[in-house]
């Protein structure tokens, strides 16, 4: 039986290959990370949703976004129906959270002690893992 279900991840990520780009693939799936400054979300400016790249899971409203001057879109809070999940990360010599999406597991981030009032905390996602709905209808891919 363990064996089957071993085979059932690996078509998955055999789809998640298919599904997203190589560099969506890493940070998504592999935990990677963008380089800072670079990601087309980092500067979106209109109402609406951030939603996940992979499962369209609801992740942070755009009224909770602010510049924080790090590279990488951040959010103060997350929605509300709680889609994002929290783990601790150890890698690169440093002792962070990291931030995934609850539903697929797709790896969104960093939350960080740091950011502005009501929460103090400071969500700092790659634009690959999200894709924004606008209020007015238009879709950007991060």
């Amino acid at each position: 039986m363990s064996t089957d279900k071993k085979q059932d991840e690996s078509i998955a990520e055999k789809d998640w290959k298919v599904e997203l780009s190589e560099q969506e693939y890493y940070v998504c799936r592999e935990a990677g990370t963008e380089r800072p400054f670079t990601g087309v979300l980092l500067d979106e400016q209109r109402d609406g949703l951030y939603v996940c790249k992979c499962c369209e899971a609801p992740l942070f409203p755009s009224d909770t976004k602010f510049d924080a001057g790090c590279g990488w879109p951040s959010f103060y809070k997350q929605l509300d129906d709680g889609n994002v999940d929290y783990r601790e990360d150890v890698s690169h010599g440093m002792r962070r959270v990291e931030i995934f999406c609850k539903q697929c597991g797709s790896h969104l981030g960093h939350v960080f002690p740091d950011g502005p009032a009501p929460t103090g905390q400071r969500y700092c996602v790659n634009s690959l893992s999200m894709t924004f709905k606008g209020e007015d209808n238009v879709e950007v891919k991060g």
